[in-house]
């Protein structure tokens, strides 16, 4: 599967996302990328509380390779994007990269690159299942 759009989701950092020095601790990228991954499937038309209430389905996180090149401070700007890169029955993969735009220049400086895959699991049983015809066709479809 070729790599299809880029979905971005603003970030802002908080005093409570940072360490004493201002620096963004290294497991909070985890929780934007996160919420980019839950904002991207709101946007395709799927609440988590629909996967798991009516689908008995969760997407979980399987693996991730994660590049820490530079860091976020208090009170930065970021955005946050997710690329889906492969579709396959029971998981997709996506690069999720982690963007500071320079007010100025509106250039923009990568903090983070991380590929995530992630399995698509019974919501009771954890086991692997195949993700919905929808979800798949929604995603093919961006």
């Amino acid at each position: 599967m070729a790599a299809i759009s880029i979905f971005n989701w603003p970030v802002r950092v908080y005093y409570e996302d940072t360490d004493a020095g201002g620096v963004v601790y290294h497991s909070q990228y985890l929780n934007f990328m996160e919420r980019a991954r839950t904002e991207w499937l709101r946007h395709l038309g799927f609440h988590q509380t629909h996967l798991r209430d009516d689908l008995n389905i969760l997407f979980v996180v399987h693996s991730m390779q994660i590049q820490f090149k530079k860091p976020a401070r208090f009170d930065d700007a970021l955005i946050v994007s997710n690329q889906l890169l492969v579709l396959g029955r029971g998981s997709f993969e996506c690069r999720q990269t982690i963007l500071k735009p320079h007010p100025e220049t509106h250039a923009q400086n990568i903090l983070i690159e991380a590929d995530v895959k992630i399995a698509c699991v019974n919501a009771t049983t954890f086991k692997p299942m195949g993700i919905p015809a929808p979800i798949k066709q929604s995603m093919e479809s961006q």
